[in-house]
């Protein structure tokens, strides 16, 4: 049975539980590994939703202060550093597994975060989205704020399936993460498109974008890795042409396919790239994220390959909606030179972990690559013993 309780005095319960949730101060975790230290609260759960979002909260109309329209989880964050402020744009599922964007703001970086009051009104093309999520933003040199996202809409060519779904590139612009003007969806040669960024700069005068060609919404089929195309502009963006700079292979952490992350962050070495890799296992797909630079003057040119995974799920991170999934489309490099690193897990919410561009940049360039064979691997890391037991 539940409990009698005034509507006044359930309000304010809900109210001081959300208020402490949002004010809880994070702290990082002691152990690491040198490159990153993971941070040990989420920074966004479903319940930093706002309480105007999921309830009525008009006694005459809801007196029993029932949730009216529930959100799922909140996960696969854009970002961007703005005006002092560290923004994510955030891809908030409802009950009804719809997403939808919001804008949540935080004065640290790694705790505190607040989201706006209203959601993203993305508009629509002349062909409406039946779902939207997982926008990376990119400050170009355009002077615009690009966020290109996934949008989802049902595959007519399969009447009878309902779950067979197509997917696209959907572009947007804005300045100020609240007024957005949409452009065309992203015109390619490939089936379909996700995970597509946006590169910062312009490339021989035009707009470069990394891709992920695929045959199906869910199968990547005979494309994959993260391809590399130019545009002369963004309404419309069209590629005529596409080429993988990073193939998905056989017995890695990307055996089964790999999209770019966030943007690339630049550096005196080269661009900083963070990306996701998937593997099937036993249990089911694993995502885990990975790291790779390219040439200053070649952004589509691979310099450096560290070996295996940055991040994977650890601990809670791996139970959610999707189980055993780090995903990231969100970073940000401050004026300080740290980074902060947006990942989710699980398809439920969100993290962060810290390093700096030096430490990145180190791990990058410093670390073997993938032998990609057992007695590859044993000789690689026996080098290492060796060299470490030399210097006792």
């Amino acid at each position: 049975m539940f409990e009698a309780r005034d509507f006044s005095a359930r309000l304010e319960e809900l109210t001081k539980a959300h208020q402490a949730l949002i004010a809880r101060p994070n702290h990082p975790v002691e152990s690491h590994n040198g490159i990153y230290r993971r941070w040990a609260n989420p920074i966004l759960t479903a319940e930093h939703a706002p309480l105007f979002w999921r309830y009525d909260l008009d006694p005459k109309t809801n007196p029993f202060l029932i949730e009216r329209l529930g959100i799922n989880a909140a996960f696969n964050s854009g970002a961007i550093y703005k005006d002092g402020k560290y923004l994510l744009v955030v891809r908030v599922e409802g009950n009804d597994r719809k997403s939808f964007f919001a804008v949540a703001e935080s004065e640290t970086g790694v705790d505190g975060f607040k989201f706006w009051d209203y959601p993203v009104a993305m508009p629509e093309t002349g062909e409406p989205d039946t779902n939207v999520y997982d926008m990376r933003l990119t400050a170009h040199e355009d002077g615009w704020i690009y966020g290109l996202f996934c949008t989802e809409r049902k595959d007519t060519a399969q009447p009878n399936d309902e779950s067979a779904a197509v997917a696209q590139c959907g572009i947007a612009r804005t300045k100020d993460l609240v007024s957005w003007e949409r452009q065309p969806d992203l015109v390619t040669h490939s089936g379909q498109q996700r995970n597509v960024v946006l590169h910062p700069e312009f490339v021989d005068g035009k707009y470069a974008l990394y891709t992920r060609p695929q045959d199906g919404f869910i199968s990547v089929g005979s494309g994959g890795g993260i391809g590399w195309g130019l545009t002369v502009s963004m309404n419309p963006a069209v590629i005529d042409s596409e080429i993988v700079i990073d193939k998905k292979r056989y017995h890695t952490i990307k055996e089964v396919k790999n999209g770019q992350g966030p943007a690339p962050i630049k550096t005196p070495k080269g661009w900083l790239h963070l990306a996701h890799g998937v593997r099937n296992t036993a249990a089911g797909l694993r995502y885990v994220l990975y790291m790779f630079m390219t040439a200053l003057d070649e952004p589509w040119r691979v310099t450096h390959s560290p070996s295996g995974y940055f991040i994977a799920p650890e601990g809670a991170e791996r139970v959610g909606d999707v189980s055993n999934v780090a995903f990231s489309n969100g970073w940000i490099a401050n004026e300080a030179g740290e980074v902060f690193i947006y990942y989710a897990s699980s398809d439920t919410r969100m993290h962060v972990a810290t390093s700096t561009v030096a430490r990145l940049v180190d791990y990058v360039m410093n670390t073997p690559s993938d032998p990609l064979t057992s007695a590859g691997c044993v000789q690689q890391r026996s080098a290492l013993i060796a060299r470490n037991l030399a210097l006792k």
